[in-house]
């Protein structure tokens, strides 16, 4: 009986250490952003990289659209409830409330099904590019 207690501790343990090492993942970015020499991401439009990413996830779910919580994400209002509503800041980007709020710095991630690297990078990228309504 002895060693069977022994035997189920181990395999238990061992169990946990294999699910533990297996949560490790890289970050992958998507293949459509350039990488600068010193690391940085180029080429983050709004209109072709971040209005698709409100499209999909924050405006067409019901939540940021015309008359939901804001910022009002739907596509001809998105740009002017960023800039006009202080979600952005190009000064220090990492600080810009719309990208606190992706990475859930701010509460529950957004979206709302989890923080989403590439979609983090592609704003992170166009708000340090000076968020243009490109």
């Amino acid at each position: 009986m002895k060693n069977i207690k022994v035997i189920a501790s181990a395999a238990l343990i061992g169990m946990v250490l294999m699910f533990m090492g297996s949560c490790y993942y890289d970050e992958v970015l998507p293949e459509d952003l350039k990488v600068q020499d010193d690391g940085a991401l180029t080429d983050a439009k709004f209109s072709t990289d971040i209005l698709p990413i409100f499209n999909s996830s924050c405006s067409a779910a019901g939540c940021h659209n015309t008359g939901g919580t804001p910022p009002d994400l739907t596509p001809a209002k998105a740009y002017d409830a960023l800039i006009g509503g202080g979600y952005i800041d190009t000064a220090v980007p990492e600080n810009s409330g719309l990208y606190q709020w992706m990475k859930g710095n701010k509460g529950i991630p957004m979206p709302i099904t989890g923080a989403n690297p590439a979609y983090n990078a592609k704003v992170l990228a166009w708000i340090k590019q000076g968020a243009q309504n490109n």
